[in-house]
């Protein structure tokens, strides 16, 4: 019966100290997503930041040497007379440096999507006009505008709110957060881009919720599972050391029992431990002596 009782007393005991831990780690646990999140979030801007600045750099430097070489003068590098190309809805538009851009920035554009949390990496001048864009939206004309609004984008000017913001902007690393018409909300980077020492536009990076929410989302999932992990070690381990001490306690109860009934005096409670249970030990061997006196002198009347 005690041994039902202890083991009782074993599992509620156990369930009351993992249910105060698990709490305690779920707390302990959502500060630290909260924290390691925000951590994450400040991590990847300051990395697009930099690729901005240094897209936007790039791109200023390879103006000013076609300039330098003659390729076309700084005049036509500022060049805004849009001149419209067929009959496209969004309207596409040709100006006199959009072919030599063509050639010459498009493969380090597109080396910023290497990073598979860049959606977009380009240069658009002050009015949001975007001469080159990425190889995945230059794909063929298909005439339907919902199909050609994803997969051509190149040569249009995107004079939103945003678009034209992240253009005439001139503080390093701008962001924006940015509902494409696509219907895909990402955040808006943007560094100036300088030519000859006059602001010409911006080098914009669009970048992924989708994919940073993701990284959250492991984040949380990763540290649910070492939560958990642990949780089970802790429930199964404080078991086994609360049910020994209760185990030991059981013992010293039905020696105590034996005493109090006048049985096994003669038998010596041995000192096995040195915490709390030790000194009960020792009381009890204390009482046991003081028993044995007693039915000694008693014997002897």
């Amino acid at each position: 019966m005690l041994k039902i009782i202890t083991n009782k007393l074993s599992i509620k005991v156990s369930f009351f100290v993992n249910t105060l831990i698990l709490i305690v780690m779920v707390a302990g646990t959502y500060a630290l997503v909260k924290q390691q999140s925000k951590s994450l979030d400040q991590q990847v801007m300051d990395r697009v930041k930099i690729q901005s600045a240094i897209g936007a750099k790039m791109i200023g430097k390879i103006i000013e040497e076609a300039i330098d070489n003659g390729v076309f003068s700084v005049k036509d590098a500022f060049d805004t007379n849009y001149q419209e190309i067929g009959n496209f809805n969004p309207p596409k538009y040709h100006t006199k440096y959009d072919f030599y851009l063509d050639k010459s920035i498009l493969s380090i554009s597109d080396e910023f999507l290497i990073d598979d949390s860049v959606v977009f990496a380009v240069a658009v001048d002050k009015n949001g006009y975007l001469p080159t864009h990425n190889t995945r939206y230059q794909k063929p004309i298909t005439g339907d505008v919902e199909k050609d609004k994803v997969g051509n984008r190149t040569k249009r000017i995107f004079d939103d709110a945003v678009g034209l913001k992240a253009a005439q902007n001139l503080e390093k690393g701008f962001i924006q957060i940015y509902h494409r018409d696509t219907g895909v909300t990402m955040w808006d980077v943007s560094s100036p881009i300088f030519v000859k020492g006059k602001h010409w536009g911006g080098f914009r990076i669009g970048l992924s919720l989708i994919k940073i929410n993701k990284l959250k989302k492991d984040l949380i999932v990763s540290l649910g599972l070492i939560i958990f992990v642990i949780l089970m070690i802790s429930t199964v381990s404080s078991f086994f050391v609360i049910n020994e001490a209760l185990g030991i306690l059981r013992k010293l109860t039905q020696r105590a029992t034996t005493l109090s009934l006048g049985q096994n005096l003669n038998q010596p409670i041995p000192n096995t431990r040195t915490d709390e249970l030790g000194e009960l030990e020792k009381v009890l061997e204390r009482i046991r002596q003081s028993f044995l006196i007693i039915f000694k002198r008693n014997k002897k009347l």
